[in-house]
């Protein structure tokens, strides 16, 4: 029988049970204890060598931590005494090499842990053969630079070879880890993996091969894991990503990307990680609850302002018909923006609890295309009606004895040409699928914005003429031209000394600033997001839905308001309108009451 009492405890060194705790005690070597001792704690000491008689004699010695020494070698035959050791744990040492028979006589060990080591090669047909129980073996934090057939063999079933330098990893190297169940291999220097890599691995539950620098991943490498659970794919650009590479996989239920987009080629794993890119999340295609509830709002107010202004101007008679003409036009084009939303709401409504199901098919279906049709429409020939009509008013104040006066002709000419230019903008992207890709379809509110990695070169280069060349050449021009007509007021307005000139010129001003104000709030943010992401800089997906959402359409809300209520003109027209329905009213109330007087 045992004894129960340890008779030999060095004096530094606490004592519990059968336990001996020599933690932090700047120890050199290993201190006599007793033979019966089952747990010795010498972490955190300064021990560099280990010899054989180190733990000779410990044969009932269950646990050993060595962790935070500077231990640089094992000697063949060290542990030989150590028959039920079940842990040894020697993270944090200056361990190179293990040679052969380092490990002999662990005959019951279950965990293994060398993390933070300098171990470059393991002998081969030697773990499993030393330690036939090892279950667990952690190898992290070391130096090795490949993985060799018949190293790692049927024994182990956890496998820790993260924050290595392995580059390579030979064919079958994990032919013979049939008991595998989690294997990790993350933050290496992978840059590809043989085809059949995971084929001899049938029970493999958990696999990371996060932060590998890999170039392509063969659609077929998972398909023989039919019991994972579990696999981390953080921080790898999968050009080649499809669907065939995960649909074999019906046992998994977590997975881990670097991108949102990712999950949704994913569609049946349960939990997926990130769960949202800033504007869609795995159940919505909105993800914040502020997104979901302006989309509405703001569709609402801009189909129900711009719909107002266009019955507004066709039943009030204005002398301007071709102004009243490019005002309806520019009507239309942001109604398109409110239906836009609309389509985008009643989608995230549709989708609402299981976005990642219907995502990719979304993004890829001719809804989604036509959308982001109706909306980079309804943005360019706006902006090209916007600066046409600045640009008319500008040469009627700066110069007002000109001759040029737009006809009705060249006034509808002139609308048509702008809508078929708009149109033109628009279909572009679907005549070279090869160089632009999916356009419109690359986010959840298909509105082609952002430039990242994935973007086509032709898609990047044809988005930036549009959003940096075509608007900011609009928005300098539209800039340029009220602040030369305001100086052509005030300058004329000088040589009078009438007060209500002043407050004309006050008016103006306001007027003038507002409409350039708003046109600064929705197109600067917009030039600089598109601006930056060229850079290649990372920008937090949240911000685009914010602008595609809320920044995007405020001309369009804004601009029934800007060009047609708030104006005098129309203000007058609308007064004279009303006072003579009232008037028609009036008559009409006389008219019936002389009747009925007449009848009684």
């Amino acid at each position: 029988m045992v004894s129960l009492v340890l008779e030999d405890v060095p004096e530094r060194c606490e004592c519990w049970r059968r336990s001996i705790n020599c933690t932090g005690q700047e120890l050199r070597a290993v201190p006599p204890v007793s033979t019966n001792v089952t747990a010795l704690f010498l972490q955190n000491n300064k021990i560099r060598h280990l010899s054989q008689q180190s733990f000779a004699g410990l044969f009932h010695l269950k646990m050993l931590f060595l962790s935070h020494n500077q231990i640089t070698s094992l000697e063949a035959g060290v542990f030989k005494d150590l028959h039920q050791l079940e842990w040894l744990i020697f993270d944090n040492n200056k361990l190179s090499k293990i040679v052969p028979g380092s490990f002999m006589g662990l005959q019951s060990l279950y965990l293994l842990v060398l993390l933070n080591n300098s171990i470059k090669e393991i002998p081969q047909k030697t773990i499993c053969t030393e330690m036939p129980r090892l279950n667990w073996l952690d190898l992290e934090g070391n130096h090795m630079r490949m993985i060799r057939s018949s190293v790692f063999e049927k024994c182990i079933t956890v496998l820790v070879l993260r924050r290595n330098k392995i580059k390579k990893i030979q064919p079958g190297a994990l032919s013979m880890m049939t008991r595998l169940v989690e294997l990790d291999l993350a933050v290496n220097k992978l840059q590809d993996l043989p085809p059949s890599l995971f084929a001899d691995l049938p029970d493999l539950q958990l696999l990371n091969i996060s932060f590998n620098p890999l170039k392509v991943i063969p659609k077929d490498q998972f398909d023989t894991l039919m019991h994972l659970h579990s696999l981390s794919l953080e921080g790898l650009e999968i050009p080649n990503i499809h669907n065939q590479m995960f649909t074999k996989l019906t046992n998994l239920s977590h997975i881990y990307f670097k991108k949102f987009q990712y999950c949704s080629y994913a569609p049946h794993v349960r939990a997926c990680k990130p769960n949202t890119d800033g504007i869609s999340s795995f159940e919505d295609l909105l993800a914040n609850i502020l997104l979901r509830v302006f989309v509405w709002v703001m569709a609402c107010i801009t189909c129900f302002g711009n719909i107002f202004v266009i019955c507004m101007r066709s039943f009030i008679v204005t002398e301007n018909c071709q102004h009243t003409m490019s005002i309806k036009c520019l009507c239309c084009a942001d109604c398109l923006m409110g239906i836009y939303l609309l389509c985008i709401g009643a989608f995230d409504l549709k989708f609402q609890g299981e976005y990642n199901r219907h995502a990719q098919a979304w993004k890829e279906s001719s809804e989604c295309k036509l959308v982001g049709s109706l909306a980079m429409l309804s943005s360019e020939v706006s902006v090209m009606l916007l600066t046409y009509m600045t640009l008319e008013k500008y040469l009627c104040i700066v110069f007002p004895f000109s001759h040029f006066r737009a006809g009705r002709k060249q006034t509808l000419s002139t609308l048509a040409a702008i809508w078929l230019l708009g149109l033109l903008i628009t279909v572009i992207p679907f005549w070279n699928e090869a160089s632009f890709g999916n356009f419109y379809g690359r986010n959840g509110v298909c509105f082609p914005l952002q430039s990242d990695e994935e973007e086509m070169p032709g898609a990047r280069d044809y988005s930036a003429s549009i959003f940096l060349g075509l608007n900011l050449i609009a928005f300098i021009t539209i800039v340029f031209s009220y602040t030369s007509m305001f100086y052509s007021i005030h300058r004329t307005g000088a040589k009078t000394a009438e007060r209500n000139v002043l407050s004309r010129e006050v008016a103006i001003a306001k007027r003038f600033f507002f409409i350039v104000f708003t046109d600064a709030l929705c197109w600067i943010p917009i030039f600089l997001l598109k601006a930056v992401s060229l850079t290649k800089v990372e920008i937090p997906i949240t911000i685009t839905s914010w602008v595609v959402i809320f920044i995007l359409p405020i001309n369009s809300a804004l601009n029934p308001i800007l060009y047609t209520v708030t104006t005098a003109s129309f203000q007058e027209r609308l007064k004279q309108c009303l006072k003579m329905k009232q008037q028609q009213l009036q008559e009409s109330f006389t008219l019936v009451s002389t009747q009925i007087t007449n009848t009684a």
